[in-house]
């Protein structure tokens, strides 16, 4: 696909060196004072909930300027550029060449571009050579000095090797120093360009920022991050339009919930009996929802095998264009250090600059669940629901099939074009065909999924699907699974506490993970385990005017159908025609009493031992199923009137026997 905004530049750097190739040099070298303006082409849309976002590339371009006073073979001299945020500069502090030396990088004239320019080895022609100090062209650096070429200026190394990798060519790349809000590039020389209708172009890239510290209020897309740019030293070099928007603020996901089948999941999250034994039984349906069409990124831009999206192999995948939009979780990629050898991204001990740890990550973090409960997950994402089978692997990295996959750890690299993928526990049936799916371990109530993103489309709004799933023995006797609700929240990954950094420390330049973001997440009940109750109403209950009411409780959880046998109690609770019956009745008699009734059988009183010269009606709420009830009024000794009935079974949410719900008559 061409990116219309890199022919855009490359366009407009032609045109400098053309116009460098035809200018003649002035007897006096110079074209009027030097002026500069500072632009960002093309300000991204940033993560609300990012911690290390990447704004957009800001370039100075100067014309006009004289050359250095003490002519050819000269020091050319330097300024300092710093740019400054409205929040924390996070770029990666990369371990070596100083303090907070960091991945922020300022490239001169567009090195490494491929564009065909009048000189040679210079500009957009000359290799990318890095200045691997942060003291920059001064003193104990790489100075540089001014030469003529065919005409031309350019600078060469006043030291030929020194504090520069690779080669011997003038440095054309500088390390940005990070403090708090502010990166600073310090000794950039500055070679006028001199010859009226050419341009020196810097280009500061490799800046990323902690927006969560923003917000996005207002409407999406409209919450500004500003980027100012001062320059100070021994140079002079006004600089116009100072203040730039270097992005877009907005949230970056949307998430939901639905039943495993696809339809409305409870507020109180999907029901669960304690007596009822569950294998891999659906719970949930997670959904993921990117809310502008690059808020899902790739590790690095893919080539067209799968997979390539997260490689990191040295030279493999290097993105190292200037002006290239590559949208993906990695900026401006580059070498520092010396030697070619590579291990997931790191080279000789030290980070490669811009490249990011992995793709962008979705994460579900389970609380609350209750013991005994195990939790299994979808390997990669559905084609829907927690009822459809696993999307298929795509078949090449360019293929714009949204596709994700299961890792072992929030901020786990990835290696050299691997993801850090755990082999599947189980598989579900599905339809059509079968979803593998892993058991995500349960530690003190807590579990965590996350999945990372591996194939993406920056074109559409993309929702990946996750399904959840649930087992476990039933053996209420001893009160497992415990009785409770699970909770989920979803979000980006890494985030802190559990991810190796604390939120303080993931808000400042670290060496730690990239990308990482702030957990805006809401909790959401998921699962609840309820106890197996059956509620039964006896509507007219009597101990007054010379009658009695005989009561009973058969528990028949013991039956041919093969169900979970039940032992448990019964709350009565007694109802007057004043409301609730005191506590206490004659002689201070518990009304309360509970009465165990052992699966199999039954329990019988009388309501004058129960609750002398009460009537009414009592519920009975028995912590087992199938309990059934039944009642006989009689006058004493049932000499002139009785009558009996069957006590109603109320659906309370808990009773299941079968497809259906039991109720009076069956």
């Amino acid at each position: 696909m061409v990116d219309f905004r890199r022919w855009v530049i490359v366009a407009a750097v032609l045109t400098l060196f053309a116009g460098l190739a035809g200018a003649q040099i002035t007897g006096n070298g110079s074209a009027g004072p030097l002026t500069c303006t500072a632009s960002v082409a093309v300000p991204p849309q940033l993560r609300a909930e990012g911690m290390t976002e990447q704004i957009g590339d800001i370039l100075i371009t100067c014309s006009g300027g004289s050359f250095p006073a003490g002519g050819v073979g000269s020091v050319i001299t330097t300024a300092n550029i710093t740019v400054s945020l409205a929040t924390n500069v996070t770029s990666r502090i990369i371990g070596f060449g100083g303090v907070n030396a960091s991945e922020a990088l300022l490239m001169i004239d567009e090195p490494g571009s491929g564009i065909l320019g009048p000189l040679a080895t210079f500009g957009p022609n000359a290799p990318q050579t890095t200045c691997v100090t942060p003291l920059g062209a001064g003193p104990n650096g790489c100075p540089e000095v001014f030469q003529i070429v065919n005409g031309l200026p350019v600078a060469v190394p006043a030291s030929p090797g020194q504090n520069v990798f690779p080669g011997s060519t003038a440095a054309n790349m500088f390390i940005g120093t990070v403090n708090a809000n502010q990166v600073t590039f310090f000794g950039v020389p500055i070679l006028p360009p001199v010859s009226a209708g050419t341009s020196r172009v810097f280009r500061i890239t490799n800046v990323r920022a902690n927006v969560s510290g923003l917000g996005s209020a207002g409407l999406a897309g409209t919450t500004q991050l500003v980027a100012s740019i001062s320059i100070s030293g021994a140079t002079s070099l006004p600089v116009n339009n100072p203040v730039q928007i270097a992005g877009f603020v907005q949230a970056g996901l949307s998430v939901g919930y639905n039943s495993a089948t696809g339809g409305n999941l409870s507020s109180g999250g999907t029901a669960f009996n304690q007596c009822n034994t569950q294998t891999t039984s659906g719970v949930a349906t997670l959904h993921f929802t990117e809310n502008f069409g690059t808020a899902f990124k790739t590790r690095v831009a893919p080539t067209a095998a799968f997979g390539s999206g997260q490689a990191g192999i040295f030279p493999n995948n290097f993105q190292n264009i200037p002006g290239f939009i590559y949208n993906s979780e990695s900026g401006f990629i580059t070498n520092f250090a010396t030697g070619q050898g590579s291990t997931g991204g790191v080279f000789n001990g030290f980070a490669l600059p811009g490249l990011a740890d992995y793709g962008t990550r979705l994460k579900a973090v389970f609380n609350s669940v209750p013991a005994g409960v195990r939790l299994f997950v979808s390997v990669t994402n559905l084609a829907n629901n927690a009822t459809n089978a696993t999307t298929p692997q795509p078949t090449s990295g360019n293929n714009p099939t949204s596709f994700a996959l299961l890792v072992t750890g929030e901020a786990t690299p990835d290696g050299n074009g691997t993801t850090p993928t755990p082999a599947p526990t189980g598989a579900v049936n599905g339809s059509p065909g079968t979803t593998a799916i892993f058991e995500i371990p349960v530690v003190n109530g807590s579990a965590t999924a996350v999945w990372e993103v591996v194939n993406t489309n920056p074109a559409a709004i993309e929702t990946f699907n996750f399904g959840v799933w649930t087992s476990y023995s039933a053996n209420p006797a001893n009160n497992s699974p415990a009785l409770g609700t699970a909770t989920v929240n979803l979000s980006y990954a890494p985030t802190p506490p559990n991810a190796g950094f604390t939120a303080a420390q993931g808000s400042v330049a670290s060496a730690g993970p990239i990308p990482r973001f702030a957990d805006l997440s809401t909790a959401r009940n998921i699962l609840v385990i309820n106890i197996c109750q059956t509620l039964l109403l006896y509507p007219f209950v009597t101990n007054q005017n010379g009658f009695d009411t005989g009561l009973s409780i058969a528990n028949t959880s013991t039956d041919p159908l093969g169900t979970t046998t039940q032992n448990g109690t019964c709350k009565l609770t007694w109802y007057d025609g004043s409301g609730k019956f005191p506590a206490t009745g004659i002689n201070g008699t518990d009304l309360t009493k509970e009465p165990a009734v052992a699966t199999g059988t039954v329990a019988v009183n009388l309501v004058s031992v129960l609750a002398p010269n009460f009537q009414g009606y009592m519920f009975a709420l028995c912590n087992f199923q199938y309990a059934h009830g039944f009642a006989f009024i009689s006058d004493v000794g049932a000499r002139n009137l009785a009558m009996g009935y069957l006590a109603l079974v109320v659906n309370n949410g808990t009773i299941s026997r079968g497809p259906t719900s039991e109720t009076l008559g069956n």
